[in-house]
């Protein structure tokens, strides 16, 4: 039989994350304090995260288990399915094999609830009454809120004013569980006040709403701050997506040769790719290719620096060091808003030093067109982020072809685009517009980096 979904029991659900620390062979640089630049400590962490996700942020430690509280609403949706995308392979008259897993059958749609849930659960446990975060597409977003209303928190988005404006319904859906969403920049915060100030017509960026989301959470001993991507607890969170795929593929006879992921902050590539690229590390498991896909309108993998640099735009988080295109970088307003953030997951970013991944970058244009080439062939309309990814998957399969040989190929499909008709109406209308910059543009970019001596 042509098998083309590959389903586990919820009995079969990761009952641990992984952390890929454990088996890198050199490790992280340390996170530095904005205004001593030394070397950051919990305490330092302690205003805006739950002491237990300040645990997992510094850990080494390989597996961190999942509190049952999680795995009880992990399994709403969870494990997800894998497919095996035969009706594209024929259509592309491929050699290879393409798999994928599949994370829109969660309740916000993405991927993203797999860290909404255990850092609501977590800053319930400590005491907190209130979230702060920012979000682009809204996939972030809509998942706090979700897990917000599960956990009797209230939460509080500020979302990038012009996916604000491109998603009406992302919105309506984070009201709908009960959140407050506010265009950033704002004039509620000191940070949005002086970018409104400068710029009255600021379009935002994640750098700026990060700055409004962190100010208000410094600012109350009641409300924390919640991220969906970049930190080292959240990219842990998402490997449940990677751990179920090994088992899943183990049912189908197969292993990957090549696994491809969008990154935007770093988060669902990691979920998707580090639980099999530790078994490479430990020597486990024969060679992947490991490619990381980003948009040519953000492209902070393949033309920023690998440097310290500063999370948000006012400079109020610490530095990490990761690859960057400046905190000040404003992207243009391109529809896959979760991939426009100035900044890559320093996790990730170490990997991607250490010479494990390939990178990759596409304008949106072609992206949307693989998009719907996947649509029209497996039935389901990607996200514009998770359109990056089936780009890849596709040129990977092409070059099979082109190669004549036959190779597994597995990505993450992130998330469905049910939210998102605007852009696909705007594409099939001709309206979207590619974005690349110039080596002159990134220069100026870069020029504002923090000095650390």
């Amino acid at each position: 039989m042509d098998t083309i979904k590959y389903t586990l029991s919820e009995n079969k659900m990761p009952q641990s994350w992984y952390n890929i620390q454990a088996d890198l062979p050199r490790p992280m640089a340390p996170v530095l304090h904005p205004a001593t630049y030394q070397p950051i400590t919990a305490k330092d962490l302690e205003p805006l995260f739950a002491p237990a996700l300040i645990e997992q942020e510094v850990s080494t430690e390989r597996w961190i288990e999942i509190p049952e509280e999680v795995q009880s609403i992990y399994r709403q949706w969870r494990p997800t399915p894998l497919y095996r995308a035969r009706r594209l392979e024929q259509a592309l008259d491929t050699p290879a094999k393409i798999y994928y897993k599949y994370e829109g059958v969660s309740p916000a749609g993405s991927h993203k609830p797999n860290t909404a849930i255990p850092q609501a659960y977590y800053n319930k446990q400590a005491g907190v009454k209130r979230l702060t975060t920012e979000t682009g597409a809204g996939q972030w977003g809509s998942a706090l809120a979700v897990a917000g209303a599960f956990f009797g928190l209230e939460v509080v988005v500020y979302m990038v004013k012009v996916s604000y404006q491109q998603k009406p319904y992302r919105r309506a859906f984070m009201e709908s569980f009960g959140a407050r969403v506010i265009a950033s920049p704002s004039d509620e915060t000191e940070a949005g006040r002086k970018i409104l100030q400068e710029n009255p017509d600021s379009t935002g960026s994640l750098g700026i709403a990060i700055s409004e989301a962190v100010q208000v959470a410094v600012q109350d001993d009641q409300t924390k701050y919640a991220l969906g991507s970049v930190l080292n607890h959240v990219l842990h969170h998402q490997t449940v997506i990677g751990q179920e795929a090994l088992a899943q593929l183990e049912q189908a006879g197969d292993y990957p040769d090549i696994i491809v992921g969008c990154t935007g902050g770093g988060s669902n590539f990691a979920g998707i790719a580090f639980p099999f690229m530790g078994a490479k590390l430990r020597g486990e498991q024969s060679d992947i290719k490991f490619v990381a896909v980003e948009p040519a309108a953000c492209p902070t993998l393949t033309k920023g620096k690998y440097t310290y640099d500063f999370g948000d735009t006012a400079h109020i988080t610490p530095l990490v060091k990761m690859h960057t295109l400046g905190s000040s970088f404003v992207p243009q307003g391109i529809h896959a808003g979760g991939l426009r953030y100035h900044g890559m997951a320093p996790l990730l970013s170490h990997v991607v030093d250490l010479g494990l991944i390939e990178t990759r970058a596409f304008t949106q244009v072609d992206c949307f067109t693989a998009g719907l080439t996947f649509a029209r062939t497996e039935g389901i309309l990607p996200a514009p982020e998770a359109n990056h990814a089936v780009k890849g998957a596709i040129d990977e399969a092409l070059r099979c072809k082109e190669e004549g040989v036959s190779k597994t190929i597995l990505f993450n499909l992130c998330g469905h685009g049910h939210f998102d008709m605007q852009a696909y109406m705007d594409y099939q209308a001709g309206l979207l517009r590619d974005t690349e910059y110039s080596a002159e543009e990134i220069a100026m970019a870069l020029s504002g980096l923090p000095v650390i001596s």
